[in-house]
């Protein structure tokens, strides 16, 4: 009873339309220096708070009825202990015979878990992989490095964007690697997080975990799988403009892997136009923002469309565009062949390949800064992975030439396996941040073991 009535959580009062409905933090331990990258993941510091300062701490929690009224049994206990104690030991019985579910918030998410991290030593690097194209070797190299993920997620089920990119790694990966243990993960994760988008409204962010709920629906076709994502999407779209108009809804370009390819899937299952439209209107408005039509590539965000590198080149982060180039395949993917919206799409996929093939490193890979090679000694694998699977699709549909890409995608699978440690640590990826930074190699982040992946299975997709 102590316990309930001395719960740390403030209640919050937000201001209609917000588009965070909780506030949520990393571990403690969890630095994260770049202010706008805090701002994502301590997004309760931008609510339009009514009367409370900014929170650090835990989020808070909605509460149940029964909580509720035991809060306001615990005000009143000030007015006549004696008259409330009977009436608080009764509440407290009945809250303790309702299931556990029924006592938690409906509203309650997980704390979120580090995404990675970046131990001195790592290990001796694997030296038993092959870079072939033989269904094997590739199934062996996905194998070694997915068996090592998963059996390093965390108690908790996590709906965050770094985590989200690794599901798509995982439902990525055909069957006959590994059977259908790493989809029967992506399901339990679901059923966990109870097939709930985040829980930031007009965030992209809280959307990326849609794409994993929506494959999962189209294997097992049960409507809760997709009810709630269709709702948040929904309510996206009737959202006012007015609302956001003065920022784009996705006004980084690593966002277009996050919500877009959620919205195709929604088009594929609904065969709602609506989803395929408000989708195209948000990615241009994204990409007459921020993409280069002369370098063919997309600034992170506004802030960096005046920023250089050391060799005077603008700054172009590798994990943005590799991220950029992976959501141009998942809408591509679900987009009709003959949809009127198809060919720019394509059209843009031609020109950001072209691009990443004229300045692919010798090693196979691409650096954090894609245009200033010599300021970064290691190769980014998150962006590296996410292009390379973009590069083996655009092979595999037909859509760049075999004869030119195949080669630069065998580079940069060789290249990725020269960075898996014998445990299957996947490394050289650069921590959560938002522009070129440096690292180690050491470094091992979730949404680049899920990159990988995504790269691997498709290629072994066509492989003998």
């Amino acid at each position: 009873m102590t316990i309930l009535l001395n719960r740390a959580y403030s209640r919050l009062s937000l201001d209609s339309g917000t588009e965070r409905a909780y506030g949520v933090c990393m571990p403690s331990h969890t630095a994260i220096s770049d202010p706008k990258v805090a701002a994502r993941f301590y997004p309760s510091e931008e609510l339009p708070l009514r009367g409370f300062a900014p929170r650090t701490g835990p989020k808070p929690q909605a509460f149940t009825p029964l909580e509720n009224q035991m809060q306001n049994i615990g005000l009143s206990l000030r007015m006549g202990r004696s008259l409330w104690l009977p009436i608080l030991a009764t509440a407290a019985f009945a809250l303790a015979l309702l299931p556990a579910s029924a006592q938690r918030a409906p509203g309650h998410y997980p704390h979120l878990a580090p995404p990675g991290n970046t131990p001195p030593s790592a290990g001796p690097l694997a030296t038993n992989l092959s870079p072939k194209f033989t269904k094997k070797d590739l199934a062996k190299a996905m194998k070694l490095v997915a068996d090592w993920q998963l059996h390093l997620l965390p108690d908790q089920a996590q709906y965050d964007w770094t985590w989200a990119a690794l599901y798509d790694g995982f439902m990525a990966v055909p069957d006959a690697v590994a059977g259908d243990q790493y989809k029967q993960a992506m399901l339990d994760i679901g059923n966990k997080l109870e097939w709930r988008p985040g829980p930031r409204i007009m965030m992209a962010d809280d959307q990326a975990v849609g794409q994993m709920y929506m494959e999962q629906y189209f294997i097992h076709k049960d409507p809760k799988m997709m009810e709630q994502m269709k709702a948040r999407l929904d309510e996206e779209i009737a959202t006012p403009e007015s609302q956001y108009e003065k920022k784009p809804l996705w006004w980084w370009c690593d966002a277009l892997f996050m919500a877009p390819p959620v919205y195709a899937d929604m088009y594929k299952a609904t065969g709602d136009q609506k989803y395929l439209d408000f989708m195209d209107k948000q990615w241009t408005i994204t990409t007459d923002l921020l993409y280069d039509h002369n370098k063919h590539l997309y600034s992170r965000d506004a802030t960096y469309l005046d920023k250089h590198e050391k060799n005077g080149e603008k700054i172009f982060w590798s994990r943005g565009n590799g991220w950029v180039m992976g959501g141009l395949v998942r809408v591509l993917q679900q987009m009709p062949k003959d949809a009127p919206l198809r060919p720019k799409y394509v059209e843009l996929f031609k020109e950001m390949s072209a691009e990443m093939l004229s300045i692919q490193g010798p090693d196979g890979l691409w650096r954090p800064g894609l245009l200033d090679a010599a300021s970064y000694p290691l190769p980014e694998l998150s962006g590296s992975a996410f292009i390379t699977y973009a590069m083996a699709w655009g092979v595999n549909e037909g859509i760049l030439d075999k004869a030119t890409y195949w080669p630069a995608v065998h580079k940069a699978w060789k290249g990725m396996l020269s960075h898996v440690y014998a445990d299957g640590r996947l490394g050289s990826i650069q921590p959560v941040g938002a522009a070129p930074g440096a690292f180690t190699e050491t470094s091992s982040y979730v949404y680049g073991v899920g990159a990988y992946l995504l790269a691997g299975s498709e290629i072994y997709r066509t492989a003998k």
